[in-house]
């Protein structure tokens, strides 16, 4: 058995507390990600390992006038000298580098497949080729070799590699920076060289410059595939305080498709550009997904027509549809439009500060002047001591026949260096000089042209004094390499930033400009609002004309609730996770002839949203009093909650959870109450449950609670119906082989919460379940929803009313594995 090593004097114990040795490893930890790995430096914009990379094919020579070389040697002289990880974690760094839309300005030049906007993968580093771009060249390196930045020892101390590379222009501005550290993010947007560099010109000439005028220059991130940004709101917000939500569109134009035999002319949507990082491919697979689900309606045909020469995809639209609308609804449906959460964050000393966009420009400048003074100062050596070589010279050759005599009389070479250094009033160094020059230097033409060098390198160690010795000199060099490059690099602005005045349509909320434009502009006015089985929604005016029947909703869709209120009000959307979200009754599109059926609920959500709602439960606006109101929450699982009606007021768009659940457990039902109200709850297995509603049995909780258990489900059971108790109501059951029966609400005795229940119906086979129960009059209409989407209507009058032991009546015939899931009161 092999000895353990004892790396501790003997007897020596080191006692430490777990949680401080946890503590101090944790935080060498992530500050060892945070600044070895996940954020950038705010002087070159770079994390280490694209710092690396940039480096080592400065080393190979891989600059813009040379061949490309394989990816591959690249990757391998990255990870052998200086970054000692995966192989495929570099390689996917650098092939960020080349994206022309992944960077603005793409540091490295690719020759091969570097993947698409369709998320396609690159090839192999094996087939790639890349090298040095010109603005990555000229931009980052030029200077390297000049001591203008410190070095320090790679992870072995086998080589020296640059703590900052001495970029002449803020990489961090304009190609952006996204990483995710621990405890802490960035996510910086990209910006136009040219306005950078006029902003950063500006606030040399002017360093009380307000934001204002710089916001002028600098009006907007600029993204290498463009799109639209739609107001300024988010980006003054990102530029002051460092964090922000920039709100970015495509770009979509209406074109009319001319006519082809067998069909008419019709309009189509043309999106040109789409935002930032979105994946046209999955893009337009998630606007086939919404169409086959009928949440997106009037597209006949999405076909993508991109070649080389651009983004082209084609939404045709059927006859009737209104382009506006539809357009409206892939903005609010799919990421044609979405929010780039702008967070400048980056390394400042080696230490994360979340900065301004005038702190990142003078972080940029201090390093850039702080670049130039090391530059400046180590070509002043340089010259200086070539001048005092060159003046060693010239003075030798004026004195040539002494220099002579002192070398034939010189027994050895050491000697001569000493006589010469004596009798000419020279140093070691232009001793040694003399020494080593050729003969060829005693031509006259050589000595003209010594004579010329020394005069030039006089003039330019004159220019350079001035420039180290004159702050005023230096930040004029600045300026002028600062327009060298703009000349060079600068294109034209691809982004368009829309004022209110540019925008179309309205925008996702979130950007307060865009709602003060809208809600200016549209007084509250008074609405009805209609809700269907499918989940479309309605806004109708009161004095306008109700559609026929007949024509204003979808083959097995109906009204299953009506609401009057007014377009400044709130509709609160509750959903099976137990999260609620708001939507501005006015957003809703007005109801007109081509789109009798209406909107799908779910659309007017935001996006994140959307992608976390499973299904909506209940949808209202909150009442004037919310003293006089309560609200119930009911599991699937048998878990009940009272809820006041305070903890909904200010929901934001984001939403806000008003009931936490179990992984297995979702929110079935809501019901509005007053207090000492009875509450009557059903289960699936035909048990019924009476309680009244007061703080004995159920007390009024918070948003974080669970709620408590109100019924004793069985194994397999689960809630299917919750009502509140009234007088002139009845009591539907409908179980899932089409029996139905009514039942007087006052017959059910009162129990307590938590109960099992009383069984209030029998089954005619045991494979039957209750599939709903509600509170219904005699003169309501009710329709049973199968599991085949198909839906019957029934008069509650023609269900007879019947006792506790009966298995009711078999009201709907049913094919073969056909069950009803629903029983929902229809609004005639």
């Amino acid at each position: 058995m092999a000895k353990q090593l004892n790396l501790l004097p003997t007897g020596q114990v080191i006692t430490t507390a777990l949680h401080t040795e946890m503590q101090r490893s944790y935080l060498e930890y992530a500050m060892s990600v945070i600044v070895g790995r996940a954020l950038p430096d705010v002087r070159d914009g770079l994390k280490p390992v694209h710092r690396r990379i940039l480096y080592a094919m400065h080393e190979l020579g891989l600059t813009p006038d040379r061949p490309y070389r394989k990816c591959a040697r690249v990757v391998g002289d990255v990870l052998g000298k200086y970054h000692p990880h995966g192989d495929q974690s570099v390689y996917d760094a650098l092939v960020r580098l080349v994206q022309e839309f992944s960077s603005r300005y793409p540091l490295l030049a690719g020759h091969g497949n570097f993947g698409s906007v369709d998320n396609d993968p690159p090839a192999a580093m094996r087939y790639t080729e890349t090298r040095l771009a010109s603005i990555g060249h000229e931009g980052m390196l030029t200077e390297i070799a000049d001591e203008t930045v410190e070095f320090i020892g790679n992870f072995d101390n086998s080589q020296q590699e640059p703590t900052v590379l001495p970029a002449q222009l803020p990489f961090l501005l304009l190609n952006g920076c996204a990483g995710i550290a621990v405890g802490m993010a960035t996510n910086i947007p990209p910006h136009n060289l040219g306005e950078v560099v006029d902003g950063l010109i500006a606030l040399i000439d002017h360093p009380e410059l307000t934001d204002e005028k710089l916001f002028e220059l600098i009006p907007g991130p600029d993204f290498p595939t463009g799109g639209e940004i739609v107001g300024t709101t988010g980006i003054r917000e990102a530029y002051t305080t460092g964090k922000g939500g920039v709100l970015l569109r495509g770009v979509a134009t209406m074109e009319e498709i001319p006519a082809t035999r067998g069909s008419k002319r019709r309009m189509a949507i043309i999106i040109t550009e789409l935002p930032y990082q979105v994946n046209k491919a999955g893009w337009i697979e998630k606007v086939a997904d919404l169409v086959n689900q009928g949440r997106l309606h009037g597209i006949s045909d999405l076909r993508d027509e991109s070649d080389r020469e651009g983004m082209r995809v084609v939404i045709e639209l059927k006859r009737d549809t209104n382009p506006q609308e539809l357009l409206q609804h892939l903005y609010h449906q799919t990421a044609l439009q979405t929010t780039f959460g702008a967070i400048l964050l980056a390394l400042v000393n080696g230490q994360p500060r979340q900065l301004s966009l005038r702190q990142i420009l003078q972080e940029f400048l201090s390093f850039r002047e702080h670049t130039l003074n090391r530059r400046y100062s180590y070509e002043l050596g340089k010259a200086e001591n070539r001048v005092n070589i060159l003046s060693g010279l010239l003075k030798a050759l004026s004195n040539l026949d002494d220099v002579i005599a002192i070398l034939r009389q010189a027994p050895d070479g050491s000697t001569a260096k000493m006589n010469l250094c004596e009798r000419l009033d020279l140093t070691e160094v232009q001793a040694d000089a003399i020494l080593s020059m050729p003969l060829r230097r005693l031509t006259s033409l050589e000595q003209q042209n010594l004579q010329q060098e020394f005069d030039q390198l006089s003039e330019q160690i004159t220019a350079l004094r001035k420039l180290l010795e004159d702050r005023r000199e230096l930040l004029k060099a600045l300026k002028k390499d600062l327009r060298s490059l703009k000349r060079k690099y600068n294109d034209p602005r691809r982004t368009k930033i829309l004022t209110n005045s540019d925008i179309p349509v309205k925008a996702e909320k979130g950007t307060a400009e865009i709602e003060e434009s809208f809600t200016s502009e549209q007084p509250a006015e008074e609405a009805i609002i209609e809700f269907t089985q499918r989940g479309y929604v309605r806004r109708l005016s009161p004095t306008a004309k109700k559609p026929k029947a007949e024509n204003s909703l979808h083959e097995n869709d109906f009204i299953i609730q009506t609401k009057s209120t007014d377009t400044e009000k709130d509709l609160l959307i509750l959903t099976s996770g137990g999260k609620i979200y708001p939507v501005k009754v006015g957003d809703i599109p007005a109801t007109t002839g081509r789109s009798p059926r209406g909107t799908p609920l779910i659309t007017m959500l935001t996006n994140t949203a959307q992608g976390n709602v499973e299904s909506v439960v209940s949808r209202f606006v909150l009442p004037e009093n919310l003293q006089t109101e309560q609200m119930v929450l009911v599991t699937k699982l048998g878990r009940i909650k009272r809820l006041s009606l305070d903890e909904l007021t200010n929901v934001t768009r984001r939403g806000i959870t008003i009931l936490k659940l179990k992984d297995d457990d979702e929110l079935s039902f809501t019901q509005f109450t007053t207090p000492e109200e009875n509450l009557i709850l059903a289960s699936s297995s035909g048990r019924l449950l009476r309680f009244p509603l007061n703080d004995e049995q159920l007390p009024l909780m918070g948003r974080a609670a669970m709620g408590l258990q109100a019924f004793r489900l069985l194994r397999n059971q689960q809630m299917v119906g919750c009502v509140t108790a009234k007088k002139d109501h009845h009591l539907l059951l409908v179980t899932q082989e089409g029996y139905a029966k009514r039942l007087v609400t006052n017959s059910l005795k009162a129990s307590n919460r938590g109960d099992l229940g009383t069984q209030l119906l029998r089954f005619a086979n045991k494979s039957d379940n209750l599939a709903g129960m509600i509170g219904v009059t005699p003169s309501a209409e009710v329709a049973l929803v199968t599991n085949k989407e198909r839906v019957v209507r029934v008069p509650v009058e023609t269900i007879p009313i019947a006792n506790k032991d009966d298995k009711g009546e078999n009201i709907l015939q049913l094919n073969r594995d056909e069950r009803i899931i629903a029983v929902v009161e229809v609004q005639i």
